[in-house]
């Protein structure tokens, strides 16, 4: 079968064995196939990831010295099912998956080799047990966006976001954007956001920001401050320590750049109090300073 390889931060198609299930794993047909920025670093700084992998886990999450086969934001097809597995669902149902296959060696999809390609290749092997059908009448382009969603409802979740907090998000690249989706569907706001791209800004609108920001010309922080700016005790955010009671709302600042050094201006930048989710992907060596938190 065909399959997009990457090795040496080069891409190319080439043909691979199609992949056999093993127990409790299911061969299935990619229909649609995200492409991720981390993709991208992958395949610029794989070092980096490994790197962060070890740190992590303990593993090398690449091999960098095989081919690797991209794609963990995917909707496919059921084609057949592998020995030891339920058949819960029929063969041809679409679904999506978190990307890993539960192995005695977790396999994490689109960041291993051939023998286990991601979706960048005509079929998969994906594990029956974390199989999500997806709906009838979602259109399969949308059920591939299910990983990035899932990424910003669990950088939501980290912090507990609640309906009389003000967000910033910092980066409305796709997982950004995800994030003021979000955040505008559980009725939080209102939500400012700020990117350098002008065409991220429009998207950000789209999404549901109220403030968007150009931080070249203006300041986040203030329109983050301005935003949250209350005069009713009944709204505003618990005392701090140092500060006590401030005229805010509960602020919650969202970094979803992997921009270095971004992380730290949000920590200065931040009002006392606030909660900061991290959803950027940075793999260079960076700065925090606790002492501007």
């Amino acid at each position: 079968m065909r399959a997009v390889l990457m090795q040496d931060g080069k891409l190319e198609v080439g043909e691979v064995d199609e992949p056999t299930p093993g127990p409790g794993e299911v061969l299935v047909d990619v229909l649609a196939a995200g492409i991720c920025g981390s993709d991208k670093s992958c395949a610029t700084h794989g070092d980096g990831f490994n790197r962060a992998s070890r740190a992590l886990m303990g593993i090398d999450m690449l091999d960098l010295e095989s081919p690797i086969v991209f794609g963990h934001e995917y909707v496919a097809r059921i084609a057949a099912y592998g020995p030891e597995t339920e058949q819960k669902l029929p063969v041809g149902t679409r679904v999506v998956s978190m990307p890993m296959l539960l192995r005695e060696q977790p396999v994490l999809i689109g960041f291993a080799g051939a023998e286990a390609p991601g979706a960048y290749a005509e079929r998969m092997v994906l594990t029956e047990a974390l199989l999500i059908p997806v709906p009838d009448d979602l259109p399969t382009d949308v059920a591939a966006l299910t990983e990035p969603m899932a990424v910003a409802l669990h950088s939501l979740n980290r912090v507990d976001t609640d309906a009389g907090d003000v967000p910033l998000v910092l980066g409305c690249g796709p997982i950004g954007l995800a994030v003021i989706a979000i955040l505008k569907a559980r009725g939080i706001g209102p939500i400012v956001a700020a990117d350098l791209s002008p065409e991220r800004r429009e998207f950000a609108k789209t999404m549901g920001a109220d403030v968007v920001v150009d931080p070249v010309t203006d300041s986040p922080y203030e329109a983050w401050m301005g935003a949250a700016a209350t005069d009713d005790p009944a709204l505003m955010a618990p005392p701090t320590a140092v500060f006590g009671q401030l005229p805010l709302r509960p602020t919650v600042g969202f970094e979803c750049t992997g921009a270095p050094g971004l992380l730290q201006e949000m920590i200065a930048g931040a009002p006392a109090g606030s909660r900061i989710s991290v959803a950027g992907i940075n793999l260079d060596a960076d700065t925090i300073e606790p002492a501007h938190g």
